[in-house]
């Protein structure tokens, strides 16, 4: 009679053997809290629900002024965080070839070459002594030894452990990219912000000296006054003081302008030399009107909004790729060669071939608290993910609108800042006209002269400041790395 055991079961047993212990080891993968992203946000900015985003706009269209352009286009060839930032996607890029290479198989060639001495009274020393070599010939002593050899291994990839890992490292990649984009943003941003503040204080400094010398007049007048007795010194000594403070307040200006300057030069990447730019353009800047779109525009348009997303991801293949650890892994390894006691055998085959063929299945079994680790320190760094993407997305939000409110807040207080100005500069003459006839004291003179220079001030100010919100909120709304 015959027993052999039927093929059909000598093929299903592995198989469910293997399924038990993939059943058993999964259930006990400890369970722990996941939840996804709230990526819901606000349906539109106040009452607005139009779609035009400022953010489409590419920067050489969003920026006209020639010289703003060169002092961009320079600093994204040559700012240093931003070469920095380029190589942080080079290493990214790395590491993902390393983890693809990682489920794909290895091979390894090696040539050896060793010499052994057997003791005589041992067991290969017997075999060496009793067994000859060739007719005449016995083992040599010591005993030479010659391998070239190709080796393989590769694990087979059953729980995708492998792939997913390499997915999360390409997630990382493309978050580096978007990483880039986001400095981009900021840098432009920074740039423009520094060059309008150069020419305002370009402008505050020739205010500045214009009204020195509007100074220098009346201190000219009170001293005539003086010589016809209308005024005491003290209204020369308090004139010639204040001419002297506004002089001061030059170099403060020049030296702010010097480190403006500078700033902007350390960000194009150059050492310290004269910033191009028209002054008088200051007075004729008008901030454009920004179209904000709606909120979810931001999810496409801004960069941290789309590097942390890409980060979520990433997590999310780290913990199934710490959750395969649980599993049983199968590696595969093999070999072939030629081996012998002298070069000469070694071109001798089949004499001298050798090879191997072999395939193990492990599962960790006891003592698994590092996976267990593992697999929590991945799912925390997931739980991190989630909760810095809704931070991401919650803080452009807040940016846009706050930037929304400052360019509507800043056009009114513009305006009545011009108005303030221009009865400021009237009054100057008015003053100037009744001192001369007695009509009003130097004090009246002096103290209308120091509001006018101060409205001045804070006029410039002001449109320096609506200049900036919108370069904030182009960059608040994902524009500028276009």
């Amino acid at each position: 009679m015959n027993t052999a055991i039927p093929m059909s079961r000598t093929i299903k047993s592995p198989a469910c053997a293997v399924a038990l212990a993939v059943l058993l080891l999964s259930s006990c993968v400890p369970a722990l809290k996941v939840r996804d992203a709230r990526k819901a946000v606000p349906a539109a900015y106040a009452a607005s629900t139009d779609t035009t985003d400022a953010a489409a706009i590419p920067w050489k269209q969003f920026f006209t002024d020639p010289a703003l352009r060169t002092l961009i286009d320079s600093a994204l060839a040559n700012n240093q965080e931003l070469n920095v930032m380029l190589q942080e996607v080079a290493i990214a890029q790395s590491e993902v070839r390393a983890r693809k290479g990682e489920y794909l198989p290895f091979i390894d060639l090696g040539i050896g070459a060793g010499v052994e001495k057997a003791g005589r009274f041992t067991r290969n020393g017997v075999v060496e002594e009793e067994l000859p070599l060739d007719e005449d010939k016995k083992f040599p002593e010591p005993l030479p030894d010659f391998l070239v050899a190709a080796r393989a291994s590769w694990e087979l990839d059953i729980w995708k452990k492998l792939r997913n890992a390499k997915q999360a490292a390409v997630m990382r990649y493309l978050g580096t990219m978007e990483g880039r984009n986001f400095t981009v943003t900021h840098l432009v941003a920074e740039i423009a912000n520094s060059y309008y503040e150069l020419m305002a204080l370009d402008n505050q400094l020739a205010i500045l000296k214009d009204n020195i010398a509007i100074q220098q007049d009346a201190l000219e007048i009170v001293k005539q006054e003086k010589q016809a007795a209308k005024v005491t010194e003290l209204a020369v000594r308090r004139f010639e003081a204040e001419v002297l403070k506004n002089r001061s307040m030059q170099f403060e200006i020049q030296q702010r302008i010097t480190e403006t300057e500078n700033r902007i030069n350390f960000l194009v990447g150059r050492y310290p030399q004269h910033v191009d730019r028209d002054p008088q353009a200051f007075a004729h800047l008008v901030p454009d009107s920004l179209y904000a779109g709606i909120p979810a525009q931001l999810l496409t348009h801004r960069p941290d909004i789309r590097q942390a997303e890409l980060g979520l991801a990433a997590a999310r293949l780290d913990v199934k790729a710490a959750k395969a650890s649980f599993y049983p892994s199968l590696r595969l390894t093999a070999g072939v060669g030629l081996n012998a006691i002298n070069t000469t055998y070694l071109v001798r085959t089949p004499q001298s071939l050798i090879y191997n063929a072999a395939g193990e299945l492990v599962a960790p079994l006891i003592n698994r608290n590092a996976l267990k680790a593992a697999y929590a320190s991945a799912n925390a760094r997931q739980m991190q993910a989630v909760y810095g993407y809704e931070r991401t997305v919650l803080n452009a939000y807040v940016e846009v609108v706050n930037q929304l409110a400052a360019i509507d807040n800043l056009r009114n207080s513009y305006a009545l800042r011009r108005q303030q100005v221009d009865a400021l500069s009237s009054s100057i003459t008015i003053s100037s006209n009744l001192f001369r006839s007695a009509r009003a004291d130097y004090m009246e003179v002096l103290l209308t002269q120091r509001d006018a220079l101060e409205s001045k001030f804070d006029l410039v100010e002001t449109r320096m400041q609506q200049m900036n919100a919108m370069v904030n909120m182009y960059q608040a709304l994902g524009g500028g790395w276009k």
